[in-house]
């Protein structure tokens, strides 16, 4: 029997029916939230129990964004400092590799946990492509509504064009309902060939201008903050006068600035602040702006026992850590153990001014650290979807569209939106295209690729019927309109394309949300 059929049953045989069947039973995880809703609360109390996974669901889309933008991100990009890639790579082969997997990092995570399932792929294709569409149609027509430009031409062209050949890819293993190995490495080997043509379409570009393959030079010069800006200069005992008075007007300044914030701003800040700390005590961050490399001696020093204990505690849900050795000795012991002991080195050879020469290694850890809290959640993320899809008899495509998609998409909805009005739409535009191709591509080949084993080299996929080619489709006509619309127009995109677009996506999720519902359906 299908989980979905619960609901259909009598609210006594509720709990039976999710603790018996096989088809209701979660992959990984750590809460079990088919038996919470059924089981925990009685039937009468589903509405609240409901309410209480929504604000889970969003905490979730928090905890990803946080822990993407403040801790993986820049310890990716202190590592390719690091390996002296920063400057050896140029500007754009670093932003289609390094800057694209940060930013990407929630999309292919919860594409892998998807995938890891045959039940939950829907998601991950209704994901992939739902967000696919939002971007080149929300985002896209945004920028343009907020800032009319000209773009770039053949950036557009090159991105669009890749983007089409990657929907049709997977338009065709949709259609044939599974991945082998080739077409796996096909999608990853697809984006290899995209990031070597982007280097060469800009090695051609320089050559052009005669810049050969130089490291562009930043955008704009760095600016100082406020705080900078108005230090007063002195020394002796002055000095502390001084900077005690310009310290009490910094925070009265953030005061009134935290009074004249929105509610909701406020109440977003106050939500973030026990995610913050905890990944603060687990998460270390090396930048290499900084002039002692954020080297913070004994918060490292407690980072070498929090983190490997983290990371042995949501191995497949502390599978792995609550293993005992002897079945006398757990696992996670160990680890604790071995951390305060290289924990006690690392003190007792440092000091708190300079940073050890092995800071660099805590970058490392810091990477990999965040990346396990991230595909932790990702992993209820995607548990949680699917619960609320057999609550409410929703196919995992039409959850993975809207809610998956719209909750990876919003960060960068509200930082291209704000990139464009502060005077870099092209920009903006770019990373429309730019950055959902990564998604796509390695998002579907590195999901698959790591469900197959030596036993098993193809990856089922099971369609939700007609809602999976509108979704297709959606997102080939959305690029192919673009790909038509933007050149005729000279690239100079204003108000009437934005408008477009955006009356488009409207047309697309309510054709979408009538398929799901049965009222568009295809005939038999």
């Amino acid at each position: 029997l299908q989980c979905w059929e619960v609901r259909r049953r009598n609210s006594s045989e509720w709990c039976r029916f999710i603790r018996t069947n096989p088809d209701c039973q979660l992959e990984g995880g750590f809460l079990d939230y088919l038996d919470g809703v059924f089981c925990a609360f009685p039937a009468r109390l589903l509405p609240l129990a409901i309410t209480l996974y929504a604000c889970w669901l969003l905490y979730l889309f928090v905890i990803l964004g946080v822990t993407a933008e403040k801790f993986f991100c820049p310890n990716l990009s202190a590592i390719s400092t690091n390996l002296k890639l920063a400057f050896s790579l140029t500007p754009p082969l670093h932003g289609v590799t390094f800057l694209a997997f940060g930013n990407g990092a929630p999309d292919v995570f919860s594409a892998v946990v998807a995938f890891s399932d045959p039940r939950t792929a829907g998601l991950a294709i209704g994901a992939v492509f739902g967000a696919g569409v939002f971007v080149t149609t929300v985002v896209a027509g945004g920028i343009a509504l907020v800032k009319p430009f000209t773009a770039a031409s053949r950036p557009f062209l090159r991105d669009v064009i890749f983007y089409m050949v990657a929907v049709f890819l997977t338009f065709m293993v949709l259609y044939l309902g599974r991945i082998r190995l080739g077409e796996a490495l096909g999608y990853l080997g697809l984006y290899i060939f995209y990031v070597f043509t982007v280097v060469l379409c800009t090695w051609i570009h320089r050559r052009q201008r005669g810049d050969g393959l130089a490291p562009a030079r930043p955008w704009e010069p760095e600016l100082l903050t406020d705080t900078e800006e108005q230090e007063p200069m002195g020394s002796g005992s002055s000095d502390y006068g001084r900077k005690h008075l310009g310290d009490t007007r910094e925070e009265d300044r953030d005061y009134r600035k935290w009074r004249r914030k929105p509610w909701y701003w406020r109440l977003f800040k106050v939500l973030k602040v026990p995610v913050e700390l905890l990944l603060l005590l687990t998460v270390p961050v090396v930048d290499p702006d900084k002039e002692d490399l954020n080297w913070k001696r004994p918060l490292n020093c407690l980072h070498v026992i929090t983190g490997p204990l983290l990371c042995i505690l949501t191995l497949k849900s502390g599978t792995y850590g609550l293993y005992q050795i002897q079945g006398v000795f757990p696992v996670w012991v160990l680890v604790a153990l071995v951390g305060t002991v290289v924990a006690i080195l690392v003190f007792s050879t440092t000091s708190n001014e300079e940073p050890p020469k092995y800071h660099c290694v805590f970058a490392f850890l810091g990477f990999l650290v965040s990346a396990m809290w991230i595909n932790a959640a990702a992993t209820e993320l995607v548990n949680i979807l699917r619960t609320l899809g057999i609550i409410f008899q929703l196919s995992n495509t039409v959850l993975g569209l809207t809610l998956l998609a719209w909750g990876n998409s919003i960060g960068d909805t509200f930082s291209d939106l704000t990139m464009a009005r502060q005077g870099y739409p092209r920009m903006a535009f770019s990373a429309c295209f730019g950055g959902i191709i990564f998604n796509i591509l390695v998002g579907v080949g590195l999901g698959c690729l790591l469900q197959m084993s030596a036993s098993q080299m193809v990856v089922k996929l099971e369609p939700d019927g007609l809602l999976v080619w509108i979704l297709a489709g959606a997102l080939g006509l959305s690029l192919a309109f673009s790909l038509v619309a933007v050149p005729a127009q000279c690239f100079q995109l204003g108000k009437a394309y934005g408008a477009c677009l955006l009356l488009y996506y409207a047309a697309f999720l309510a054709v979408a949300l009538l398929t799901e519902f049965g009222v568009i359906h295809a005939a038999a």
